[in-house]
C-alpha cells in the first residue's frame, strides 16, 4: 500500500536503501500504528532513510517551538502539534527499533517534544488572554518570560524518562506576586480557564489524533483544589499536609514550561520539604511501609509472563523506582550525589554513597532499561499506554520478535531473569526494619495507595481479600492520606496510618462483612477529632486492629459507640480484651475509684458516662466474642446500671439540697421496672423507673410544710424537682452524652401521673385504680437506690400489692385482652420479632407474670421479676407441670441470648432477607446451632410450643384463640 502511493522518485528511493525493506518490516510487521503514522508521513520516513533520526527529530521539534507556531489560529496550532506528533512517533521508534538510540535517548526525545508542545500551547494561551485584556504580559514576544504562570513536570516527564504513549504529570501554578492580571474575576479563574483550554487543545482527539494525555492528579489534594494554585497555596500544603509518597513525586519535579524563573524559586523554597533536615523514626517506618506496600518475597515464584504487568507486576518498573526513592528519601538531604531525577542516576548515586553494591545497581540498571525497552515496545503497536503483555498464544510471540527475541521462549527467559532478580533485591530493601507490612499481614498483593490514581495490582488484592469494590476501597484510602479528615492531618497521624494500612487492612477483610466494616471504620474516621494518639495506640496494640474490624463488621452498636468516643479501646486494654471476670462489688470499688477524682458535680456526670459507656463496651466486646453469654450479659449490664444510678443518686441528691434543703423523712426511693428491674438488659436498654417518696406518719401538716434550704418547697414540689433532677442527671447530653434514656410511663397514671409519689398513695393507687398490667409490671419492680429503712418498706409494699387476693378468672380475661391489644398494636407473624411474635418472649412474660399474680398470696416466695427465676419457683412450689415450666424456662433462655445479639449485631429490626452470611453465622452460635436455617426451624418450633403452652395455661378455646389471632397473618404467608 506505501508503494502504491509513492511517486517514481520515492519509489526508487525506497528500493536503494539497504535498510528500508527491514524496517519497514520491524514498524509495520508489529504495529499497526506506525504502519498508519508511516502512511500519513511517508516524506518523515524517507527523510529517516537518507539523514540520521537525530537531523530529522530536530527539524519537526523546532517547526512546532512557540516562536515558529506564533500567529496561527487555534485548529491550525492543534493540527501541527499532531502532525508533529506523528512524526515524532515514527522518528523514535525507528531511532529505538534500529538500535541507533539508547534507551536515554529515546526517552530524552519524547521528553523534549513535550516541553516544546507544552510551550507553545501556553504561549498561544497567553497571548490570547493578553488580547482579551486580562492579563498584560511583561514580553509579548516571549509570553513565558516573567509571565508568573508555572508548569512543573513530575514523573517520567521531569525525569526526562518519557514513555512512548504516555500520559505526561503536570502540576500547574501561578505566582500572585509577578502575574499582571486585568480581568475582572481573579487570576486563579483565569488560569484555571488556561488549563482547561490547556488540555483540550492537547489532549482531545481529532482527525489528526492528539498530542497528548494530560494528568493534573499529582497536585496538592487534587480531589478539593482547582487545576491551578497559587505557589504560597502549594507551599502551604506541602508544608502542613505533604506526604512523603508526595516528597517522592518532587523529587522527579521540573520546570517544563513557562515562568522558569518563578518555578525554580518554587522548587528551591520546596527543599526543606523534599530533603528533610531530620528524619524521626515515624517518618523513617512510613518511608519503609510505602517500599512495603508491594508484596515482594526473595526467591519469587515462577512468573507467569502471558499478561504480566512489567510495570506494577512482580520484579516490575516500579519495584526498581520505589527501590531507588524511598532511599532518596531518607539520605538524600545529607548526600546529594542522590538528588537526581533519573531512576539510573539515582542507583548510580546510591553506589556512591555506599548504600547499593555495584552489582545490585548493575543488575538493577539492566533490569530497568530491559523493562523500558519492553513497555515502549508494546506502547508501540496501537500507541496505548499499556504495560500488560498480551496472554500466550500469537499475540506474545510477535511481542517477542518485535522485542529482538528469536522466540518466545527465549523472551520468556530473559523477562524472567529481570523480574526475578529485581524481585529479590526489592525485597531485602529494609529487610531489618520492623514492620506491619503486606507480608507480615499475610496479604498476597501490593497495597499501593500512594499518587492519585487507582493502583490495579491494588485493586485486585483489595477484591482478593474480600472487599467488593477495590477501587472505591483504594480512592477512600487516598483520600484520608491526603488529610481530608481532622484525624489524619498531621504529618505524624498519616506516617502511623500508613505502616498501619496492611494490617489494618488484613482485620477488615477478616470481619464479617469487609464492605461494611470498611464503610464504618471511614465513618469512625470521619468522627475522630485527631489521629495520632488513637493510631499510636493501634501501633502499640495491634491486636486492637482485630477488635477494632469485628465490631466495625459484626456489631453497630459498637461501631457506633467507638466512632463517638475511641478512647473505649482504652478501658478494653485496662481490662483485658479477655477479661471476663467482674462481679458486682469489683465494678462499685472501680466506679469510685473513678469518682474520686471527679472535680465537681458536672465531673462526676462525664466520669459515671464514660465509665458506664466503657463497661457496655467491654461487655458487648465480650458476648461478640463468645466470652460470655446473653444469660451473663443481661445480669452484668444491668448491675453497670445499678452501679451507675447507685453512684449517681447521693451526688444529685447534696446538690439539690443546697438549695432546697430537707424534709422530714427517709426521702426518696428509687424504683426499678421492666429490664433493669428484671435484670435482663441488653446493650440499647433504657431504663423504666418510678420515684416514691416518705412521708412520715409523725409528722402533721406534711401538705403545707415547707424544706429547709434557702428556697423551701413543699413535699410535692420538692419531690417532684429532686426526680425531676434525677431524670436529667440521668438523661442530659454532656460531652460524653446521655447516661440512659428514661421511660417514665409505668408510674401511677402513667405520663398524666405525678413524676414523683408518696408512698402510701402509690399503694392506694395500686389497690383501687391501677389496671392488671400495671400489677403484672410491678412483679419486675426492685428498689436500686434510697435509705435502706424506706427500701424495705417499699418491697413490702410491692409485695402486698402482688399478693392481694384476686379473681382467677378476671386476672386470666384482663391478661388475654392485654395480649389481644398488644397484638394488634405489633406484627406477631414476623419470626424475628422474639419478642412479640406468638410464642414469644411477652408469652413467657404473662405466664411467670399471670403465676405470680395468681399464687403470691399463698407463697410470696415465688415472686422474682426474671422469668426464668420466677419459672423455676413456680416449678420447685408444684404450681407448674416441670415439663411445661422446663420447656419455658430453656426458651426464655434462648430468647433472651438471642435478642441480646440481636442488639448487638443488627441495626433496628431484623429483617432476614437483609442479613450476611457472617451475621446468619453469628446468630446460629449464640444457639449453638449448626447454621442459620436450623436457628430458624427451631425458633419456629419453640414459638408454637409456647404458644401451645400460653394457650394451656389461659385456657384459651378456639373462639378466644381466634379472636387472639385477629390481623395475624400465618407467619410463613
Amino acid at each position: 500500500m506505501l508503494r502504491q502511493n509513492l511517486s517514481a522518485e520515492d519509489n526508487a528511493t525506497l528500493a536503494a536503501s539497504p535498510i528500508a525493506a527491514s524496517l519497514l518490516a520491524a514498524l509495520c510487521g508489529n504495529s499497526p500504528f506506525l504502519g498508519r503514522c508511516l502512511l500519513a508521513e511517508t516524506g518523515t520516513f524517507l527523510e529517516l532513510l537518507a539523514q540520521d533520526p537525530d537531523s530529522v527529530f530536530n527539524n519537526v521539534v523546532t517547526a512546532v517551538t512557540p516562536k515558529s507556531l506564533e500567529g496561527l489560529a487555534e485548529t491550525e496550532l492543534m493540527s501541527a502539534l499532531r502532525r508533529a506528533r506523528r512524526q515524532v512517533a515514527l522518528i523514535v521508534a525507528t531511532g529505538d527499533v534500529s538500535g541507533l538510540w539508547p534507551l536515554e535517548k529515546v526517552t530524552a526525545a519524547l521528553t523534549r517534544f513535550a516541553e516544546t508542545a507544552l510551550s507553545a500551547t501556553l504561549c498561544h494561551l497567553l497571548r490570547q488572554l493578553a488580547a482579551s485584556g486580562e492579563i498584560e504580559l511583561p514580553h509579548p514576544d516571549d509570553p513565558e518570560l516573567d509571565s508568573g504562570f508555572i508548569i512543573l513536570g513530575l514523573g517520567k516527564l521531569g525525569a526526562r524518562e518519557l514513555n512512548y504513549s504516555s500520559d505526561i504529570d503536570l502540576i500547574l501554578l501561578f505566582e500572585r506576586e509577578k502575574v499582571r492580571y486585568t480581568g475582572r474575576k481573579t487570576a486563579q479563574e483565569c488560569f484555571v480557564r488556561l488549563a482547561r483550554n490547556m488540555v483540550r487543545i492537547l489532549q482531545d482527539s481529532t482527525a489528526d489524533g492528539y498530542v497528548f494525555r494530560i494528568d493534573l492528579r499529582l497536585r496538592p489534594d487534587p480531589a478539593s483544589t482547582p487545576l491551578v494554585i497559587s505557589t504560597l497555596a502549594a507551599e502551604t500544603y506541602y508544608e502542613g499536609m505533604g506526604q512523603n509518597w508526595e516528597r517522592a513525586a518532587m523529587i522527579k519535579a521540573r520546570v517544563v514550561a513557562g515562568d522558569q524563573e518563578a518555578g525554580s524559586l518554587f522548587l528551591y523554597r520546596l527543599r526543606p520539604f523534599i530533603w528533610r533536615k531530620h528524619l524521626d523514626f515515624a517518618a523513617i517506618q512510613d518511608i519503609h511501609s510505602i517500599k512495603r506496600q508491594i508484596h515482594a518475597v526473595k526467591g519469587h515464584r515462577q512468573v507467569a509472563v502471558g499478561g504480566h504487568n512489567i510495570k506494577l507486576g512482580r520484579g516490575g518498573i516500579r519495584e526498581i523506582e520505589f527501590f531507588a526513592q524511598t532511599q532518596q528519601l531518607i539520605w538524600g538531604r545529607r548526600a546529594k550525589e542522590l538528588r537526581n531525577r533519573t531512576t539510573c542516576g539515582a542507583i548510580e548515586g546510591l553506589v556512591q554513597v555506599g548504600k547499593c553494591s555495584r552489582t545490585v545497581a548493575d543488575e538493577l540498571i539492566r533490569a530497568y532499561r530491559y523493562l523500558r525497552q519492553v513497555e515502549h515496545r508494546l506502547q508501540m503497536i496501537d500507541d496505548q499506554q499499556t504495560q500488560t503483555l498480551p496472554d500466550y498464544g500469537p499475540a506474545l510471540d510477535r511481542v517477542a520478535i518485535f522485542n529482538g527475541h528469536s522466540d518466545t521462549a527465549e523472551f520468556e527467559a530473559t523477562l524472567r531473569y529481570h523480574l526475578g532478580r529485581v524481585e529479590d533485591h526489592y525485597a531485602e530493601l529494609f529487610e531489618e526494619a520492623p514492620s506491619l507490612g503486606a507480608a507480615e499481614a499475610g496479604i498476597a498483593g501490593s497495597l499501593v495507595f500512594t499518587g492519585t490514581e487507582d493502583d490495579p495490582e491494588t485493586v485486585n488484592t483489595l477484591q482478593r481479600m474480600g472487599f467488593g469494590d477495590g477501587s472505591a476501597i483504594s480512592a477512600q484510602i487516598r483520600a484520608w492520606h491526603h488529610g481530608r479528615y481532622r484525624a489524619t492531618r498531621s504529618a505524624r497521624a498519616r506516617e502511623l496510618l500508613t505502616e498501619l494500612m496492611p494490617r489494618l487492612l488484613a482485620a477488615l477483610a477478616n470481619s464479617a462483612d469487609p464492605d461494611i466494616a470498611f464503610r464504618r471504620f471511614d465513618d469512625f474516621l470521619r468522627a475522630l477529632p485527631a489521629g495520632v494518639q488513637f493510631f499510636a495506640l493501634l501501633y502499640s496494640n495491634p491486636a486492637l486492629l482485630d477488635l477494632i474490624a469485628e465490631a466495625m463488621g459484626m456489631a453497630p452498636f459498637l461501631a457506633e459507640q467507638l466512632a463517638r468516643r475511641p478512647a473505649l479501646l482504652d478501658g478494653v486494654l485496662a481490662a483485658g480484651l479477655y477479661d471476663v471476670s467482674s462481679d458486682k462489688d469489683a465494678l462499685v470499688a472501680d466506679l469510685d475509684r473513678q469518682l474520686e477524682l471527679a472535680a465537681d458535680f458536672q465531673d462526676a456526670l462525664d466520669v459515671l458516662r464514660r465509665w458506664t459507656k466503657d463497661q457496655q463496651f467491654q461487655i458487648g466486646v465480650r458476648l461478640l466474642r463468645g466470652l460470655i453469654d446473653g444469660d451473663a450479659a443481661g445480669p452484668r449490664l444491668s448491675d453497670v446500671a445499678d452501679c451507675a444510678l447507685q453512684a449517681l443518686f447521693p451526688r444529685v441528691m447534696a446538690e439539690f439540697l443546697q438549695p432546697h434543703g430537707r424534709l422530714p423523712g427517709r426521702g426518696l426511693a428509687l424504683l426499678a421496672l421492666g429490664k433493669l428491674g428484671s435484670r435482663e438488659m441488653t446493650v440499647t436498654s433504657d431504663l423504666d423507673l418510678v420515684f416514691l417518696y416518705d412521708v412520715p406518719g409523725d409528722v402533721e401538716n406534711w401538705d403545707t410544710l415547707l424544706s429547709s434550704g434557702a428556697k423551701p418547697l413543699p413535699p410535692i414540689q420538692y419531690y417532684a424537682r429532686l426526680a425531676q433532677r434525677l431524670i436529667s442527671a440521668i438523661t442530659a447530653a454532656t460531652g460524653e452524652g446521655r447516661l440512659f434514656e428514661v421511660d417514665m410511663r409505668l408510674r401511677p397514671s402513667g405520663n398524666s401521673g405525678p413524676i414523683a409519689s408518696g408512698l402510701a398513695s402509690f399503694e392506694k393507687y395500686q389497690a383501687t385504680e391501677a389496671w392488671t398490667w400495671e400489677h403484672m409490671a410491678l412483679t419486675r419492680a426492685r428498689v436500686i437506690a434510697g435509705d435502706a429503712g424506706f427500701a424495705a418498706d417499699v418491697r413490702a409494699a410491692l409485695d402486698r400489692i402482688i399478693c392481694r387476693e384476686r379473681d382467677p378468672e378476671k386476672l386470666r380475661l384482663d391478661i388475654l385482652d392485654m395480649r389481644r391489644r398488644m397484638a394488634q398494636q405489633h406484627r406477631t407473624d414476623d419470626v424475628w420479632d422474639l419478642k412479640h411474635c406468638r410464642g414469644g418472649q411477652v408469652d413467657i412474660d404473662f405466664i411467670a407474670q399471670y403465676l405470680i399474680l395468681r399464687h403470691a398470696r399463698g407463697d410470696a416466695a415465688i415472686i422474682a421479676g426474671d422469668p426464668v427465676v420466677a419459672l423455676t419457683r413456680i416449678r420447685d412450689q408444684g404450681l407448674l407441670e416441670p415439663g411445661i415450666a422446663n420447656t419455658l424456662i430453656e426458651t426464655a433462655r434462648l430468647w433472651h441470648c438471642l435478642q441480646q445479639i440481636i442488639r448487638l449485631v443488627v441495626e433496628g429490626r431484623l429483617v432476614e432477607a437483609k442479613l450476611s452470611e457472617p451475621t446468619r453465622r453469628q446468630l446460629a452460635q449464640s444457639a449453638s446451632e449448626p447454621d442459620f436455617n436450623a436457628l430458624k426451624a427451631m425458633v419456629m418450633d419453640r414459638q408454637a410450643q409456647v404458644f401451645a403452652l400460653f394457650n394451656k395455661i389461659f385456657d384459651v378455646d378456639s373462639s378466644e384463640e381466634g379472636d387472639r389471632q385477629d390481623g395475624s397473618q400465618d407467619r410463613d404467608a
